[in-house]
């Protein structure tokens, strides 16, 4: 952990950062796939081999967070145990094993005059990842950042300082192992909040683009102030909705797994939509079971009538990412009402529909506007590993550049080749 006695002092050594970044760029650019696959290989292998070490680490994050009286859900994002551990050196095997993004031929055509044009994809080159308390973050960005030839500056919270350079050192001896450069994985390892300031600005013109991963107050700042472009989602306000048509059992499976697998991500499930027609029928086993689960359900007068122990909604319930065991239900009369619901207070993230009758389905997976929709399959498959892309680096709910999982195929922007035989415009 760094500390300054200066804003300069934080500010060089921020400069430092940048101009190291922009340096490694280069030589990114040019790594084959092979190259790239030893270095992250060579990753995975010292994350495993550095297991004890980086518990150790994690260990100084989870007292000094008990310490400073974190919420529960807090420090379950912040824990690292032998699970985890593993899940990040097998998830950056995968993402070794992807095809190499970069190079790819995305389009060719001829011209009249006999230029040959063609659409490459190419590394977009540095950029900055600010995070919260996932340390496996570091993992996942590390190495898509890697994958698709690109150079990350990343900052994580101060609450998970310690995780991240723990994490980060195995990395580099990944890019040790295959002569890449040291820098091309970087972490900032001051808690200050002003160096997040000063990689918004872009560090002197060497940040290309700014991915926050993190709660609604990281990302609305990083939105607000970034003087780069941004890629990002606001928040995640997930719903399920159980149509008229909907199959009991998978209802049931589905609502539960939304909600209740793990409440603290952004693809957990926040309101549950239920189709007046199944009200009873399927509405009560599902809130039996959320209740069970030692979840809070928040009802509309609907719910309530059937389901007497659900608290009271209010117009703000519609509008909460919860991140905790805690859900809003409301009864719709129809799709068309879950479509209006999802599309007045739903924020474009993933949004998920329970039925039999695949007309509804498809009406309502074309209907809804938002980065990822599902039939029949829980919200909590938002996540770039279940997409096959070994991780993620956060998804994106706008809809310019890469929407959905951010993967390192999206982490690629393109330039046009062309060749010529001599050819002058006239």
């Amino acid at each position: 952990m760094t500390l300054h006695n200066s804003t300069d002092a934080l500010a060089a050594e921020m400069l430092t950062i940048g101009a190291a970044a922009r340096e490694a760029a280069r030589a990114m650019r040019e790594a084959s796939d092979e190259t790239k696959t030893r270095a992250l290989t060579v990753a995975a292998a010292a994350i495993r081999s550095r297991a004890a070490e980086i518990m150790a680490a994690n260990a100084g994050d989870i007292e000094a967070a008990k310490a400073a009286s974190m919420p529960a859900n807090m420090i379950d994002r912040l824990m690292l145990n032998d699970a985890r551990i593993e899940a990040m050196a097998a998830g950056i095997e995968v993402i070794a094993a992807l095809p190499d993004p970069v190079g790819r031929q995305l389009a060719r055509w001829d011209r009249p005059n006999g230029l040959d044009i063609a659409r490459v994809a190419t590394p977009i080159g540095v950029i900055g990842i600010i995070y919260e308390s996932r340390p496996n973050v570091t993992a996942d960005a590390g190495a898509l950042t890697l994958k698709s030839g690109n150079v990350a500056i990343l900052r994580g919270g101060s609450d998970s300082i310690r995780s991240s350079a723990a994490i980060q050192a195995a990395m580099v001896e990944g890019l040790k192992a295959a002569g890449l450069p040291e820098a091309a994985i970087q972490v900032v390892k001051t808690p200050d909040r002003a160096a997040v300031g000063m990689m918004l600005e872009g560090l002197n013109g060497t940040v290309d683009l700014i991915i926050p991963r993190g709660g609604k107050g990281l990302t609305g700042r990083v939105i607000n102030e970034a003087k780069v472009p941004v890629l990002a989602h606001l928040e995640g306000l997930c719903h399920v909705y159980i149509h008229a048509a909907a199959d009991l059992d998978k209802a049931r499976a589905v609502s539960l797994n939304a909600k209740m697998r793990r409440t603290s991500v952004c693809g957990s499930a926040e309101t549950l939509l239920l189709d007046r027609a199944v009200l009873s029928s399927h509405g009560v086993p599902i809130l039996e079971d959320l209740a069970k689960a030692g979840c809070e359900i928040r009802g509309d007068e609907a719910v309530r009538a059937v389901f007497p122990a659900a608290i009271p909604a209010t117009e703000e319930d519609w509008k909460t990412e919860y991140l905790d065991a805690i859900i809003a239900v409301r009864v719709v009369d129809g799709l068309e009402q879950a479509i209006q619901h999802i599309e007045h207070y739903g924020s474009h993230h993933t949004d998920s529909i329970v039925t039999e009758d695949a007309a509804a389905a498809e009406s309502f997976m074309n209907s809804v506007d938002s980065a990822i929709v599902l039939w029949n399959a829980s919200t909590q498959f938002a996540d770039g590993g279940e997409f096959g892309m070994g991780a993620e680096i956060g998804i994106g709910t706008g809809k310019m550049h890469a929407r959905g999982p951010v993967g390192a195929e999206q982490l690629t922007t393109f330039k046009y080749v062309v060749r010529g035989t001599g050819q002058t415009r006239p």
